[in-house]
């Protein structure tokens, strides 16, 4: 279905990117994985891809630092040089920290909005004109329900998503007659490094045992009670590139158990 597109997930390293990018390398894109980690890890998940790919289909790796614009210019540069093309963009980084408002570090702050919101910005501004000049493009960004409701203990990230939905709605009243559309996906919990990684913080922070959070307080407004698949939000996202998505647009889509149906 997506033969011949070049898409570039950032952060794909592991966790929903990696299952995204997985999931349109297997509807027929050449992808470019990004993001850090165990070296060995992401060799190893890039030789997987291109195998299951075949030999005729590019996967490559991009390690550009996002607090950096001069270096998500010059990704966004190379993807379009060097795989013939960016047609395919999903803003899907992100980090996470858990403190009251009163407590929350600075640091933490500027570093959860540099790297979900202002780097959504910058991709996605060097990556719209050639997808304007040639009349077709899919830019998605990875929203979380905390694009659409807040939680607690979370205001840079809350923060940093709720700008991620409205930067969403203007790309895509800026680009409605272009063939270009501009989506954001929204999950609830995956259960995903990141969020194991915030259990103990959430349980020091609520006071909470770790045994608790996930009952308590992760899955406590998701109605379905189970984790969203990230193998789901990849086939969300193939679905938002596919030949009958065009009309979608400007669309903070839920996929969270029910979360946001409350």
């Amino acid at each position: 279905m997506l033969a011949g597109k070049v898409a570039l997930v950032t952060g794909s390293t592991q966790g929903i990117g990696l299952a995204v990018l997985r999931a349109l390398s297997q509807a027929g894109a050449d992808v470019v994985m990004h993001g850090l980690g165990d070296a060995d890890r992401i060799n190893a998940s890039v030789k997987e891809i291109r195998a299951a790919a075949g030999p005729d289909r590019r996967v490559e790796y991009s390690d550009a630092n996002l607090l950096a614009p001069s270096a998500i210019k010059d990704m966004v540069g190379w993807a379009q040089r060097e795989m013939g093309g960016l047609d395919i963009l999903v803003n899907n980084a992100g980090i996470q920290h858990v403190a009251p408002v009163h407590e929350f570090p600075e640091d933490k702050w500027d570093a959860i909005l540099a790297t979900i919101l202002s780097s959504t910005f910058h991709a996605t501004k060097w990556a719209l004109p050639r997808m304007l000049d040639q009349g077709w493009g899919r830019i998605i960004n990875t929203g979380s329900m905390h694009a659409l409701v807040a939680s607690p203990y979370k205001s840079a990230y809350n923060a940093a998503k709720h700008g991620v939905a409205g930067l969403t709605k203007t790309v895509a009243l800026e680009t409605a007659r272009s063939g270009v559309t501009c989506n954001s996906i929204c999950p609830g919990y995956v259960l995903t490094d990141l969020v194991r990684n915030q259990l103990e913080a959430t349980a020091a922070a609520r006071g909470i045992p770790k045994e608790r959070v996930v009952e308590d307080v992760l899955l406590a407004d998701q109605p379905t009670k189970k984790f969203v698949g990230a193998e789901d939000i990849g086939a969300l996202a193939v679905h938002l590139c596919g030949p009958n998505s065009g009309s979608i647009t400007g669309a903070c889509l839920s996929i969270d158990g029910g979360w946001t149906a409350r």
